[in-house]
This record gives C-alpha cells, structure tokens and sequence, in this order.
C-alpha cells in the first residue's frame, strides 16, 4: 500500500522492468497499473489487453506489430477482472505474531544496514522460489476434469461475473443544456462586469464602489460552487452480487470486517437513549456477526454513559434477534415503534404482532430504566459517583482521569435469547490529563483507531455521531460493493452517505437538511474525485487513515513533498523537514519489503520494524504497529485477551501520541475544529479516490438542532473550522500541489469549502445598500440604457435557468433551493461573519473559543422546540438588517409620496432591493416570532408605528441632502423674468 522505491508486478511478484528506452515499463497511462511486460504480453494471448484495474487498453507495444490494443467485449474484460478477485478482492483475516522489539537495537542511522538486509532476503527468496518451483513442475499430477469443473464454476457464474456497482451518468438532455446555461452565464457575468465598472456613479462614488467589489467577490464564489458540479454522476450499488461472490451457502463468509466508531461527549446534551438506539441498530445490523464491533467513545468518561451502555447490553440480546428475525426497518427502537405506517406490511408471520407487542413493553421498560439513570445524573454527589462495587468512579473528574475499557458483548460467551452469537460492543474512554491537549473529537477518533487494531483490526471503519442510526440494515453491505470490489475499490479511501433527519419541520425553516448541498454538489464532486467527508455517515479504508498512498499510483518525485504551488528546483525544507521526509521514504520502503520477502524469521523482522523507527510514526506499541502492516485486518486468534486489553489500555493514553505522526498525517487531523474536510482533504492529496452512495432507503438518519439558535451555533462551529483550515499550513489554496494528484475542479471544491465564510463581509454590505440608498435617495446603478437593460435581464435569466436545469438533473424541489439560498443570507450575516472575526482572533491574539456541542431533541413534543426563543449575539446582526431595511422601505414610500410623481420611478429598484433582502431573512424573522399564534397584535402596531413615525420625521430632516442657500435662491428668482 505505501509507496516504495521499485515496483512489482501486482500479477507475478516480479519487478516491472524497463522498455525499450530504459525507462520503467508502463503498461497503462490511464492508473498506472503496475503489471510488467512478461504479464501483458501472456494477457495479450489469451485474448485481455485491457487494464485489470480501470479497463482502458493497453497502449500499443512499437517493437509488436500485432494488433494487441483491440478493445474487447464486455464479458472478456470482465471475465479478466473476476481473475484476480481472489487476491485482491478477499478481504479475509489474516493471523499474525506479536512480536516484542528490543529498544538497543535501534539504529536511526542504519539505512545501509537494513537496505543491504532487505536485499538479501530477496536474494534468498528468489533462489527458493526457483528451487521449489522445478520439483513441483515435475511432480504435478494432472487434474481431474471433474475437479476443473468445480474449479472453473464459481467464475463462471453469472452473478460473480457482473460488476458490484454500476455508474449512471446524467443523461445529456439534462446535462448538456446544463452547462451551455453556465457557459452563458459565465459570458454574461463577463459583459456585466464590463459594463457595472466602466460606467461609474459620481453622485454615489462610495456605495457604487462597494457594490461592485461585492459583486466581484459574488461571481467568484459562483464559479468555487459552481464548476465543481459539471460532471455529475448518479451510482447503483447491487448487494445481491456482493452475496453471490463472497457468501457461499455452507462457508464461512468472506465479506471484510467492519469496526464502528460512535463518538459521544456529554450525556445531558445527547440523551443516553438517542446514543443507546445508535447503538442498538448497529449491532442489529444485516451483516456477519463476528464481521461487526461497536466501539463507543464517552469522551466525557460519564457513569451515565457507562451505566446506559451495561442497560443497552442487556437489551440487545433480546432486541437483536428480534429484527433478524422478522428483517425490521429501521433497526433503531425509538423510531421503529414511532413509525406512523402499516407495520403489518410484508410480516407474514402469524407470531409477529404477539412478539412485537411483547418486545414494545421490553422497550418500554428499558426506556424507563434508561431516564432514571437520567434523573439520576442530573445532580452529582458531592463525593463523586460510585460503582456497584463501592469502588469510586474513575471519571468523576473528567479532565484528569485513566483511560477505560469495557467489553461488553463478543465473539466469545456473549449470545442472544436464542443462543445466537451477538457483535462485540466495547466501551472506550481516553485518558485525560492536566497539561495535555485532547484535540476533542479528532483526538477521540484517533484513539478509537488504536483501539480497534489492537482489539479487532477490522480493514473498514464506519464513524457514527451518536444521533445518528442505522436506517437502512444493508448500508454497510452497499458500501462493500464499492470498497470490496477489485477494480474500483483499490484506490478508494472512504464511502460517503448523504446525512438525511428526522423531526425536522416540513417546510424545513432555517435549511436543516442541507438538501442541495447533498443531492447537488456532492454528486458533483463524485464525477471528479470523489465527495468530501461531512463527519459521520463514513466508510474508511484503514489503510488510507495510517497515511498511505493508493496503491496504483506512481511515486512522487522528492521535490513533491513540498506544499508550494511553484516548488523551485532547490530545496527550500529546513533540516527537520527532510529530516521528516526522509523517515517517510524509509517507512514507505519498508512496508513494500517486508511483503515481498517470505523467507525470514521473526528475530529479524522485529530488527528490521525497530530498525526503521515505526514508533516515531505510529508509537511506542509493536502490537499496534504489527496491526498496520496487515493490510486485509484481522488480529491473532492465540492472542492473550488479557494482554491485548493492557494494550489497548497503553495505546489511548494521553502521551501516547506525543512526537509521533498523529493528527498531523495519520488518522483524523488535528488543526481545526471541522477535523472532517481536514481528513478528508488529505487523502484525497495523496491520490485517494472517494465515493458517494446514495442507496433509495437513507443509510442513516440524525437529529438536526431546528432551533434558530443552535442551528446558528451550528453553522458557527462549521464555520470557525473552515477559517481555521484557511489559516493554516493546510490551505486548498497552496497545500498539495506538487504531485498534482488533486484534480483542479476537486481543489476548486475544496477551496470553496474553506473560503465561504469570508463572503459574509460583502453579504452585510451588500444587504445594507438597499436601507442605504432609500434613506440618502441615491442609487448604485446609473440610468440603464437598452444594453445594459438587455444585460441585466440576460442575467436575472440565466440564473434562473440555472436553477432551474441543476433542479432537473440532481431532482431537489424548488422549495428546498429557495430554503437554502435563504439561509444562505441568514448564516452569512451572523453566523459566518462571526466565525471570520473568531479565527483571526486566535490567530493574531491567541483567544480560543470553546467548542459548544449541539443539543440533541429528546421532547416528544413534535417542532416544540423550533419556537424556543434562545438569546445569543448571532442574532443582532440579521435583526438589524431587517430593521434599518424596513425602515428603509417605510422611509422611501414618504419621500416619493412628497416628491411627486417623478420620485416613483427610482423608488421601484431600490425598494426591490431591499425586499430581496427582507424576503431572504423572512425565517429569521419568523424565529424571532416564535409561534405565529402567540404573537402579540399590539407589538406588530408598535411596530409599524414606530417604523412610520421614524421615517416620517428622517424625511422632514433629511441630512443628506444639503441645506437650502436662501441667497442663492432669491439671486434666482430675481434673473427671472415674470
């Protein structure tokens, strides 16, 4: 997996070779496959000159004068595919030997040492390889036929032979059209520009200078958002195949093991309940149980957390077996017994509704038990909580406390009701102490890596927020056919879900569902490179998350560690960097050798691991460093259970990580709040490939904070982490470019993700122009002439038409456009602007602000919380607005009605101006009501009395216009003859 030096034949084990021009052998330009000459000339014979990976031909051999670049026809090239699935494809586990390493045989200088090792190795096991190679050519005894058959079948089956998942590409009635309107509307934008800058408003220098710099800053923030989503593609993924080719009936099934990660903090603010119902649907998963571990992060070391996972425990041995048995969905109790549907469709059995009205009651009383560990909780004992045992807790101080595990549910002695074997469901909390920094929820994540490898090992990690359930039982299944095929899966890093909610009003007020940004853009950004990881909902290959490269791309010269756009030809590094890089290369080299060569022995490869100083890369445990070497998973059935506890205990200490490559360029990145975009980002620079499936029934569901204040904070907080990404070494803008494995629309994308919040500041200018210009009389925008009418109405269409024809291909209602485009202003001029003066605040001063986790619903109360009035300072900034515009309205309604008949004319564009302001911030504005029942009648007459009386008298003093000169007025009427 990581990148090394030599490349090797992924067909025979052999070096690749050079060509005729002593350059290295490169069979297809398309991935860069590595396959060596000898292998494509015998898949040439046998009829396959198509790529094994990607399916494009091979490029054509001069020194040949065959035809050997005809493309075949489906079936063959398939038929090539499913011929390596067997080593590439099996994801099964493998054993391993823990191997102790001795610290004084250490040599941080002894590249040559090891180098001259490695080559010998290789030396011997070439020689073996040859020695073992003639006996058996001689002593081979010839195959039955019945036994070829029974060979042959499996790959000749229709269902192994059909591709695991499919790309649907947007029709080009849909999509062409589509991008002419962009084409257009970028030409257009090009006039306008032209035609706003070179005719200039004198009377209104300042407010028509500040418009067009917003304008500017507008159109560039279009074509970030915008040309992403060219090429958008739609993927079907079929679990039925998946099946037929890894779960044969009457053997163990070969489908890779998957470890989840549920990550929670503060048990007040996520209810147990919603975290034990998260729990609940993963272990009642459609998958192999010893394929499935649940690991739960309580990264505030709770008792309540505790406590409610010992209650979740016990309750999943009967609620387990219950949704297997009659295949349920959702798999999450609290929302399957809420669903308002026939839940009589499709159960056939006749013992269904005696057994689901008995396992309703169960739930009933787990509900009641779980909310008096709640009550419980919400006052501490002055002495701390204490355990069953009478031993105190050893969380009571959150900040300063051991880390803790606890197994709950295994592979060994824990079964259901009916004696069926249940997933493993292990407790995880991180040490904590005085002095050291946790870096929250990407530190918690990192720690669940360690975890896992040192306890299960799985090659797949799916992270969950603890709102967030498993809705579709087969989630996990649809992102295998992406992950576990052999074409497309070796080069990918994640499989990413579209968030979907629940309990979210039905016209989604303050744009809860971010429907446009995942039905939109992020099938966009699965036609380029693959989507952005959003932070939940997530399939990771684990091998991506340790920091290697895609195994199919070629090495990167040395100057591509350098993250300048324009890399000199000289080193700029200072002595650390290489210093860095050069134990990169080093780790690279060694994990490729370490596969190639078969014949040594255990005494030598804990020398050669120690030699090469993993620890400074992944940490002082071998355990765990033996772990990431195994690249399909799996972890040593002889292993002590006992031992791998104390190391699982040794590996999420706070200190562990301290001088080593975490958060900086393994596992979850450290340096911003939004650590997801972060990770994400990072793989993807290193040539991984992502991708986006959208299954019909939603993967998995969450609660969203529909309250105007916390939807606000939320915003905040994701905006926060992009100032961070923006300020520092990670910028989209300058990091990543040498290599150029980032492809320019997916930078684009990226950049959008971590500039966005700085329109904010010429949003709240441009939202203030129009109270600006009803109050002064004047206007950014001369006399229109028929041109410059005809340009203004060419670009009022071609957004629309936009609009319109992104509707048509991605299916999103108008409705949730028009919702998000409102938010889009309400978030700006709060919540974004916020998050821009926060970042340069700890940039420059150094002032942190505190990370504030959202409030997850648990009222049963249906939107009660959507008209809870919370007072922040985000809201000042959008009340404002809304005022001075009203008033603005209010004010130039009086100064035409005194002005005459001429005064209307202008009056038309600015008062529509203002309205495009105050119809965007009508959510807002509606938040601020609460419940439009409750509203009092005599505060909206207050109001509009107020606002006219106000107006009334800002046009009878009207400071801007100049006072009269009665001089200059009598000198006038005096010239003129009556």
């Amino acid at each position: 997996m990581m990148e090394s030096g030599v490349s090797f034949c992924n067909s025979c084990g052999e070096q690749v070779g050079v060509d005729a021009n002593g350059e290295v052998f490169v069979a297809c330009h398309e991935c860069f496959f590595p396959i060596c000459k000898a292998c494509v000339d015998y898949e040439n014979s046998e009829g396959r000159s198509v790529c094994l990976r990607c399916g494009n031909p091979y490029a054509a051999d001069k020194t040949r004068g065959n035809d050997a670049t005809k493309v075949l026809g489906k079936q063959s090239t398939m038929a090539a595919q499913i011929s390596t699935s067997q080593d590439v494809g099996l994801h099964a586990r493998h054993i391993s030997t823990v191997s102790t390493v001795d610290s004084e045989l250490n040599d941080e200088s002894g590249n040559p040492i090891w180098k001259n090792r490695v080559e010998s190795w290789k030396e011997k096991d070439k020689k073996n390889k040859k020695k073992k190679a003639a006996p058996k050519a001689e002593n081979e005894a010839p195959v039955p036929q019945e036994q070829q058959m029974e060979e042959m079948q499996p790959s000749s089956e229709a269902a192994a032979a059909e591709p695991l998942s499919v790309i649907i590409p947007v029709s080009k009635s849909k999509l062409g059209p589509y991008r002419t309107v962009i084409i257009m509307r970028l030409v257009i934008l090009g006039l306008f520009f032209h035609y706003r800058v070179t005719h200039p408003v004198d009377s209104a220098f300042g407010l028509w200078l500040t418009s067009i710099i917003c304008e500017i800053w507008f159109a560039f923030s279009w074509v970030l958002d915008q040309f992403p989503k060219w090429s958008p593609i739609n993927r079907v993924a079929y679990t039925d195949r998946l099946s037929a080719r890894f779960e044969r009936e009457g053997e163990p099934s070969q489908l890779a093991a998957v470890d989840f990660f549920v990550s929670t903090v503060d048990p007040l603010k996520e209810p147990p309940l919603i975290t034990a119902n998260t729990v609940l649907s993963i272990l009642a998963v459609d998958y192999p149980v010893d394929k499935v571990s649940c690991y739960v992060s309580d990264d505030g070391a709770a008792m309540l957390s505790f406590e409610s996972l010992v209650e979740t425990a016990d309750f999943a041995r009967k609620w387990v077996p219950f949704c297997k048995k009659f295949s349920i969905e959702p798999r999450a109790p609290e929302f399957y017994f809420s669903q308002k549907i026939d839940y009589l469709k499709d159960k056939v059995q006749p013992s269904f509704v005696k057994e689901r009205r008995a396992m309703k009651r169960d739930y009933e009383e787990y509900k009641v038990r779980i909310n008096a560990l709640v009550a419980k909780a919400q006052k501490t004992p002055d002495e701390g909580w204490t355990m069953q045992d009478g031993t105190s807790w050893p969380g009571n101080n959150s900040r300063d406390h051991p880390g803790m595990i606890q197994v709950f549910l295994g592979h060994s002695g824990a079964h259901d009701i009916e004696g069926n074997e249940l997933p493993r469901l292990v407790y995880v909390s991180r040490e904590k102490r005085p002095g050291y920094t946790h870096h929250k929820k990407a530190g918690a994540e990192n720690a669940l890596v360690r975890v896992s490898a040192v306890l299960t090992n799985a090659p797949y990690i799916l992270n969950l927020d603890c709102d967030h359930y498993v809705n579709n039982s087969k989630a996990v299944r649809e992102a295998m056919c992406f992950l576990m095929d052999p074409v497309v899966g070796r080069d990918l890093c994640y499989v990413q879900f579209p968030q979907r909610f629940d309990g979210i009003d039905r016209s989604d007020r303050y744009a809860n569902r971010n429907t446009v940004f995942f039905d939109v853009n992020m099938k966009g950004l699965d036609g380029i490179q693959g989507p952005v990881y959003v932070g939940t909902g997530c399939v990771f290959n684990r091998q991506a998350l340790y920091g290697y490269s895609p195994p199919s791309m070629p090495n990167l010269p040395k100057s591509s560690s350098s993250c300048c756009c324009c890399p000199s030809k000289k080193p700029t590094k200072d002595a650390s960097e290489l210093y860095k890089d050069a134990k990169r290369e080093e780790l690279d080299a060694a994990i490729f050798n370490l596969r190639e060569i078969e014949n040594y022995d255990e005494y030598e490869r804990s020398m050669l691991i120690s030699q090469l100083s993993f620890e400074k890369t992944f940490g002082l445990s071998t355990v765990f460093i033996e772990s990431t070497l195994m690249e399909n998973g799996g972890v040593s059935e002889s292993a002590d259970p006992s031992m791998l506890i104390k190391e699982a205990i040794h590996v999420i200490g706070c200190g562990y990580e301290e001088k080593t490559a975490w958060g900086k360029e393994i596992g979850w990145i450290y340096g911003s709040v939004t650590e997801d975009i972060l990770t994400g980002f990072k793989m993807q620079c290193r040539g991984w490939r992502s991708v986006y499936c959208m299954p019909l029934r939603p993967a998995f569901k969450g609660s969203a904070p529909i309250n105007l204040s916390d939807r606000l904070h939320q915003v905040l907080r994701w905006a926060l982490g992009s100032v961070e990404i923006f300020l520092s070494r990670h910028c989209p803008l300058w990091y990543g470019f040498a290599g150029g494995r980032l492809k320019v629309l997916q930078r684009l994308a990226y950049i959008n993700t971590i500039v966005y919040p700085f329109t904010s500041l010429p949003l709240i200018a441009y939202c203030t122009l129009p109270a600006i210009c009803l109050l002064t009389g004047k206007f950014i925008i001369p006399t229109l002439s028929n041109l410059a009418s005809a340009l203004f109405l060419g670009l009022f269409i071609s957004i629309i038409l936009t609009s319109v024809l992104e509707l048509r291909w991605s299916g999103v209602t108008i409705e949730d456009l028009w919702r998000n485009e409102q938010f889009w202003v309400i978030g700006g001029v709060s919540a974004h602007l916020f998050a821009v003066f926060q970042g340069f605040l700890k940039m420059l001063a150094g002032v942190d602000t505190n990370f504030t986790v959202t409030a997850k619903a648990a009222d049963d109360a249906e939107f009660g919380e959507l008209y809870m009035i919370k007072w922040t300072t985000l809201l000042i900034p959008p009340t404002s607005l809304i005022i001075i515009n009203l008033v603005g309205v209010v004010a130039g309604f009086s100064d035409a009605l005194n002005g005459g008949y001429e005064s209307w004319g202008p009056l038309i564009g600015k008062v529509f101006f203002a309205f495009w302001v105050i119809f965007h911030l009508y959510p807002f504005l509606k938040g601020l009501m609460g419940r439009q029942n409750r509203t009092p009648t005599v505060v909206i007459l207050w109001s509009v009395l107020l606002a006219s009386v106000f107006s009334l008298v800002w046009v009878q003093i009207n400071p801007f216009v100049s006072k009269v000169d009665s001089a200059a007025i009598s000198q006038t009427c005096i010239s003129i003859d009556c």
